[in-house]
């Protein structure tokens, strides 16, 4: 019998588990400022510090829960964040706090740096 493709609410659930250290927060930042090229691990691991072995360990957490893609490069593994996954858990958050239960308002999602995004201008204006 086929497995069952997991639900959006247990996906989300394992994403947010995987992103619950700063390591992984840390590794996630780098890879969406190098976005879409990714990071060999060899340059992750001179980024943040840590001992490969490490590494391996957070990179292959965040590749099992979808938030990071893997391709070879020869002999080098290049790293990349899923922004397909982070879209999703983006979504997941946004309908069930500010669209369903409006318990956070949409305005206060909106933000950039702590600046309130600008508002678009209307049509010829």
């Amino acid at each position: 019998m086929p497995k069952t493709a997991p639900s959006l609410v247990t996906r989300s659930a394992e994403r947010f588990s995987a992103l619950g250290g700063e390591p992984r927060l840390e590794i996630l930042r780098l890879l969406l400022a190098a976005h879409p090229t990714g990071m060999v691990a060899g340059e992750i691991q001179e980024e943040l510090g840590i001992p490969a072995s490490t590494l391996s360990h957070h990179l292959e957490k965040l590749r099992q829960v979808g938030l990071v893609k893997v391709r070879r490069e020869s002999t080098y593994l290049r790293y990349s964040a899923d922004t397909d996954a982070l879209g999703e858990v983006m979504n997941f958050l946004y309908e069930e706090c500010c669209t369903r239960s409006r318990a956070v308002p949409s305005e206060s999602v909106v933000q950039i740096s702590g600046r309130t995004r600008p508002s678009p201008q209307p049509a010829g204006g």
